[in-house]
């Protein structure tokens, strides 16, 4: 055995040996499926890299055998890095991969199989664009077609369904079906039927005027649905793919060609997928397909249904469930309950919390207890609870947090050790402008969106409003209201630019205020 290679067999010790009871259960099981449920903080991305380095450290296995799938560029770095920590070099070897990453290296490995050679990936800038196409070619009596104001406004509608349908692997005729049985349930649910009589319905009557309106948005789903094939013919006329298509067409050809799908699976002896509750129906079909070959994969799944992030992008919860359903006779399921990140009082409010959903893998798996126990051990002592507090308004809410930073400042506490933590970049905005009023500083590290500009969200909307006028006239008109852009600072006077007024043609034009 080589110098290097014992000490990182001595360093992996050193570091296994830090791991939990139930940490090191999860990394020792190298065979057959395993499923780790790994609440916030518990370390799933030490047992993942860690066990990979079991994996290569105690067998023959090579590191071009392992496939380890993650669900962002940041966890396949994350992983990377680990593992080299671990393993040294050959970290560089194993296969870790986004979901679409794998795909694009399936796609350029067999370019004959997909016609790649004639494809490219669609901008945004060129999506807008077929999208456009697409929406004027529908036929007058179409659901969707718009004469007035924005006539392009269901495209991102149409953009997020059609992602959707891809990401789940639905087709028109699911989702039509889906449609029919919605539909003819809807007499006898609660919500359809009235309360109390009215001029038009007695108490007990099933509310037609409710499920008239209900039919009209399943006739505009309808007619969105029936738009997907023909968007997809306008990708392929402009030798165009997008991420979401990457996934579908390397399904159908493993489906398709059971050759190519035996070489990836006798390549790949050992898989581990990250992030298992957010990977979407498409997603999961793949990871199906690849351990197929085997009555008892290794198949090594890590997730937590708690923290399905990712649910609104075609994310299912039911993954997990059907996982442990398949192998429930082979699999082994490690929960991990020791966290490292916050302190008890934290962690068991946010247990009250969670415990509302009723979609949580504890009531559908027996035997299944994820209460969270806190286990750094330089905080675990801490037993100061978390404080509620409510406000009436987002800007009372302001106040009282400026208000309190200076209250504590006052009182000795350095600026620097002071952080408040907030949903969106928007809020963190406007409490700097409440702080700097009382000349607190405040330092905030983010990338800076050049398009929430005030001016330049002033300009897009002028764009926006030459565009709507360009495509119909009048067509920009709820906008209009909103076109005379005026700035000024301090007692400096504005220089005025006029464009001329609405013609009689119907052209129009804006009236801007520059500083």
């Amino acid at each position: 055995m080589s110098i290097n290679r014992e000490k990182l067999r001595a360093h992996f010790r050193e570091e296994y040996q830090r791991l939990n009871e139930q940490q090191q259960l999860a990394v020792d099981t190298t065979e057959g499926p395993v499923m780790v449920i790994a609440g916030p903080g518990t370390g799933k991305t030490q047992i993942l890299a860690a066990r990979i380095g079991k994996i290569l450290l105690d067998s023959d296995v090579y590191p071009q055998n392992i496939l380890c799938l993650t669900y962002t560029d940041a966890g396949t770095i994350a992983m990377r890095r680990r593992l080299l920590s671990f393993i040294g070099p050959d970290a560089y070897k194993v296969n870790i991969y986004t979901f679409h990453g794998f795909c694009n290296d399936i796609i350029q490995e067999n370019l004959p199989l997909f016609e790649k050679t004639a494809l490219d990936p669609i901008s945004d800038l060129e999506r807008i664009q077929l999208f456009k196409t697409l929406i004027d070619s529908f036929p007058k009596n179409h659901p969707l077609k718009r004469y007035r104001g924005d006539v392009y406004y269901e495209m991102r509608n149409l953009q997020n369904l059609f992602s959707a349908m891809k990401r789940e692997g639905w087709t028109p005729e699911f989702i039509n079906s889906k449609i029919d049985q919605y539909l003819a349930a809807l007499p006898t649910r609660d919500e359809y039927i009235a309360k109390r009589a009215t001029k038009e319905f007695k108490k007990g009557d099933v509310r037609t005027d409710k499920i008239a309106e209900e039919q009209d948005r399943m006739d505009k789903l309808r007619a969105a649905v029936g738009e997907f094939e023909p968007f997809q013919a306008l990708m392929r006329k402009n030798n165009r793919y997008d991420f979401d298509d990457m996934i579908n067409w390397v399904i159908r050809v493993f489906e398709e060609n059971k050759a190519l799908l035996s070489s990836y699976q006798e390549r790949y002896q050992y898989i581990l997928v990250d992030e298992y509750q957010d990977t979407s129906g498409t997603q999961n079909r793949l990871v199906s397909l690849l351990i197929s070959y085997w009555d008892q994969p290794n198949v090594f799944v890590v997730g937590d249904d708690d923290q399905s992030i990712y649910r609104f992008q075609g994310a299912n919860v039911e993954n997990m469930l059907e996982f442990a359903n398949q192998y429930s006779k082979d699999m082994l399921t490690v929960v991990l309950t020791n966290n490292y990140r916050s302190t008890q009082p934290i962690l068991d409010v946010s247990r009250t919390l969670i415990e509302n959903n009723q979609e949580r893998l504890v009531t559908q798996l027996p035997g299944l207890s994820k209460n969270l126990l806190s286990s750094h051990p330089l905080i675990r002592q801490y037993a100061f609870p978390p404080r509620l507090q409510e406000c009436l308004s987002p800007r009372q809410e302001m106040t009282n947090i400026t208000l309190q930073i200076e209250k504590m400042i006052k009182e000795g506490v350095v600026p620097g050790r002071i952080a408040v933590i907030y949903k969106e970049n928007k809020y963190g905005e406007e409490l700097a402008r409440f702080l700097q009023l009382k000349q607190i500083p405040v330092y905030s590290k983010r990338s800076l969106n050049l398009f929430e500009i005030p001016l330049a969200q002033k300009i897009l909307l002028m764009l926006r409003y030459l565009a709507a006028e360009h495509d119909a006239a009048y067509g920009g008109d709820e906008m209009l209201s909103r076109s005379c852009i005026s700035t000024s600072s301090g007692s400096r006077r504005s220089r005025s630019r006029s464009f001329p007024s609405r013609s009689p043609s119907g052209s129009s034009a804006m009236t801007i205020v520059l500083p």
